[in-house]
């Protein structure tokens, strides 16, 4: 029997708890941000950190963070990085309960104060399908008849056991840009961690896939040419909010995106949807 419930966290966030034959799962109001995606008899998918103390405001440090509707640091220094999708309140607008498989929507109303850095007319969703399999689907509907873009990102943290035996792979062919700098040409297939890790890939295959103690994870992509690989190490760790000194050693962060050239263009009354999925290949 499957369910979807509503409950509270204790320290006020509202969120969604799923509970499926195929899989358990939380996802938060704030932020449309899930936390937890176990499919069952198998770990976990998403990793968050134990430093987190869930405090409504602050996006939680862990599972897919929304990074929209711009990637990185905006133009303007007083914006936040990443966007305000991550720290508002989403509304949960459908649930659907199928052969095992749940099905949620969420959707984002902009208020007058992201409309100072955000004055578009559109509409923003956010689609859960939760099975054996995670996809979750950032769909972008340009409402007006001017064109608009924008850049984003599923901030996905994998949980990867002990990054000195991660292995990263399907990444031949591709370009990089690291720390600003590049493009530089991806020599080899495969990434390896063994310092701070920051790549804006771009003209990127559609899967790649992390090697873990635990099994591999696979990590596909759909109408993204771009994305993120993250580890911050040492020193970086140390720097971070909500995310303890020693937590790069069991943590890595592979997101789609829509960045650099991969930005998206939303042709007046068109619409673009980014999804990314993942599942344990074993």
């Amino acid at each position: 029997m499957a369910s979807v419930t509503t409950k509270k966290h204790p320290n006020g966030l509202d969120y969604v708890e799923i509970d499926t034959p195929l899989c358990e799962a939380r996802i938060f109001m704030q932020g449309a941000q899930i936390d937890r995606f176990t499919p069952k008899g198998k770990p976990p998918l998403l990793w968050v950190s134990s430093a987190d103390d869930y405090q409504p405001g602050h996006g939680i440090r862990g599972g897919i963070p929304v990074c929209w509707p711009w990637f990185g640091m905006s133009n303007h220094p007083e914006w936040p990085q990443h966007g305000f999708a991550r720290t508002r309140i989403w509304t949960l607008d459908s649930v659907q309960l199928r052969n095992d498989i749940a099905e949620l929507k969420f959707s984002l109303s902009i208020n007058d104060d992201d409309r100072i850095s955000w004055p578009h007319d559109t509409k923003v969703e956010l689609l859960f399908t939760l099975s054996d399999t995670l996809s979750v689907s950032l769909i972008n509907t340009n409402l007006s008849d001017e064109t608009v873009s924008l850049t984003q990102a599923l901030h996905t943290y994998f949980p990867i056991g002990d990054i000195h035996q991660l292995k990263a792979t399907g990444f031949s062919g591709a370009h990089y840009i690291e720390f600003g700098e590049g493009p530089y040409a991806q020599a080899t297939d495969e990434v390896i961690f063994n310092q701070e890790t920051d790549r804006v890939y771009n003209a990127l295959g559609s899967q790649q896939q992390l090697h873990t103690p635990q099994g591999v994870i696979n990590v596909c992509r759909r109408n993204s040419q771009s994305a993120v690989l993250w580890n911050p190490w040492i020193d970086k760790s140390k720097q971070l909010a909500r995310f303890n000194h020693d937590d790069y050693l069991t943590m890595v962060c592979l997101e789609a995106a829509n960045v650099l050239e991969d930005n998206v263009t939303l042709a007046p009354y068109g619409s673009h949807t980014l999804t990314t999925e993942i599942s344990w290949a074993n």
